[in-house]
């Protein structure tokens, strides 16, 4: 069966930073990188599995990279109009409100957020600062879940998230919490507001856990995503038909539930 691909996480950036951008993000988590993450590689890497749309974002590791990121993910987005696209803020940007507003006037989606780059903790004041302007405006998050070697992303502090802003819709990456997946089935499934990406989790896992973790998070709760530039399309479509879900679950997570969530019609 041809299925409609939607990529629910990918990154990208600059050309005149990419490769060094791409080896940093290797080099931190000591894995391999597949491309570099420039729009021209997504898209191309995309095409081999017929990826119809891609979420795109960037995050500022300092404050005065806000402005920058989402002028240049908004630009990108104009050049193809398959990018789907998220801004960026940071708890120690002068004025969050104004990141906030700049994302929307610029026609993007969401705000994307990397506490373990950003180096912030996810359930502090000032990022619940952040969650509390998102949720008012009605803006989206995508949140990187997860990392043994630290607590900023932990399980428990995406919880907190999803408890004080139901409201708020949550994408919880890397099935909730990367390389911590059993703290993230045990505390952040049943969020009505919350649903996951795949994206860097199956290759981790064995069959019976990612399926396991999938139906804990309900199926029409979870997207498909590769994490570009750090993983290969074709080779991430592979891990997850090799699931054995019906086709009807494949329908859901490698696009339906996507557009569901983020209300997205075909003029969208």
């Amino acid at each position: 069966m041809n299925y409609e691909i939607i990529d629910a996480h990918a990154h990208i950036f600059p050309e005149k930073i990419a490769e060094n951008a791409t080896e940093n993000t290797g080099k931190f988590y000591n894995l391999h990188m597949d491309s570099i993450g420039v729009s021209e590689k997504l898209i191309e890497g995309g095409n081999v599995i017929g990826v119809s749309r891609y979420l795109v974002c960037s995050t500022a590791t300092v404050p005065h990279q806000t402005d920058s990121i989402n002028r240049f993910i908004a630009e990108e987005c104009r050049k193809y109009p398959c990018f789907f696209g998220f801004g960026t803020t940071h708890p120690l940007s002068e004025n969050i409100e104004a990141d906030i507003e700049q994302i929307k006037s610029l026609g993007l989606h969401g705000v994307k957020l990397h506490p373990d780059f950003q180096l912030f903790e996810a359930d502090s004041p000032e990022a619940f600062r952040i969650y509390e302007i998102m949720e008012s405006k009605e803006i989206p998050l995508l949140i990187h879940c997860g990392d043994p070697r630290y607590n900023y992303s932990a399980p428990a502090k995406i919880r907190r998230i999803c408890e004080n802003f139901p409201r708020l819709q949550i994408q919880a990456a890397h099935i909730g919490g990367y390389c911590r997946w059993d703290e993230a089935e045990e505390l952040l499934t049943g969020f009505g507001n919350v649903c996951v990406d795949i994206s860097s989790s199956l290759a981790f896992m064995d069959r019976s856990d990612a399926v396991r973790r999938i139906k804990k998070f309900g199926v029409e709760k979870c997207f498909f995503g590769c994490d570009f530039p750090m993983w290969n399309h074709k080779e991430e479509l592979e891990r997850f038909l090799n699931l054995g879900l019906s086709e009807e679950e494949n329908k859901l997570i490698l696009a339906e539930n996507f557009k569901n969530f983020y209300k997205i019609s075909k003029n969208t």
